[in-house]
């Protein structure tokens, strides 16, 4: 038999289907998918069958959160953004602060020698002359390698000016205290409340931000460096001279003043 109001009901099912959006017309795929799955005899099928059948599933429902994901922004998810940029920053300011530790434990050894130097041997140099030249080496070293750690430890701020149309054209970063700190509080405000509304805007303040932070880490580690790479040297040199001197009193060849 048939419907007389078949041809009706077909219309009204393609009229429906047209003005569905994609997200319904997903959702009618899969509902179109389980009443064909489900129109299949479950006997019929092969244990190896119905696996290729969930296979699939499984694939198509994956490319189309793919191809969602990918349509939604073109730097990603939004938490996968924020984990990125605070994983950096996390990293940064651990590496600045081991920086800083590093720089105070050359400042304060480079002290102590220097005022071992100073209490001690410098007394004995008169009637002992052969100490003059490790002396000198271990405390022109020890001062040298202090005044980098010092270097590397000091505070550094930008003397850049900038102003509220720079912030504007994405020209400065508005995110670091050396440049905002010189803007009047009105121009803060309103240059952040810019920023906000714009989400690419404020990624990009986070990109200049973090590579600040990368320029001061290269500076303070080349310092340290500098500072080690002296206090090594002068430290290995220092030792050796005054035990080739002292070699050498032994040995009668420098006879060491009695006073």
């Amino acid at each position: 038999m048939t419907d007389p109001h078949g041809g009706i009901t077909d219309r009204f099912a393609e009229k429906g289907n047209e003005d569905l959006e994609p997200k319904d017309l997903d959702e009618q795929e899969e509902l179109d998918d389980v009443e064909e799955s489900s129109s299949r005899s479950v006997g019929q099928m092969r244990p190896n069958d119905v696996t290729e059948e969930k296979k699939k599933k499984k694939k198509k429902k994956k490319d189309k959160d793919d191809k969602k994901q990918a349509v939604g922004s073109t730097l990603g998810t939004s938490r996968g953004v924020e984990t990125l940029f605070r994983t950096s920053y996390m990293v940064n300011m651990n590496l600045s602060s081991l920086a800083d530790a590093k720089s105070n434990i050359m400042i304060s050894i480079n002290g102590i020698i220097i005022s071992i130097i100073l209490g001690s041997i410098s007394a004995k140099i008169d009637t002992n002359p052969w100490l003059i030249i490790p002396t000198v080496i271990l405390l022109i070293g020890c001062l040298a390698s202090m005044v980098y750690a010092v270097l590397a430890a000091r505070p550094r701020v930008s003397s850049k000016y900038i102003t509220l149309d720079e912030v504007r054209a994405s020209k400065a970063n508005i995110l670091f205290f050396g440049n905002f700190a010189r803007l009047t509080e009105d121009d803060f405000i309103e240059g952040m409340t810019d920023l906000l509304r714009n989400t690419d805007l404020v990624y990009v303040n986070m990109m200049r931000d973090t590579y600040g932070l990368g320029l001061v880490l290269l500076k303070k580690y080349r310092l340290l460096r500098y500072s080690y790479s002296i206090f090594m040297v002068a430290l290995i040199v220092g030792v050796a001279a005054f035990v080739t001197i002292l070699v050498l009193v032994a040995g009668g060849t420098i006879t060491a003043a009695v006073p």
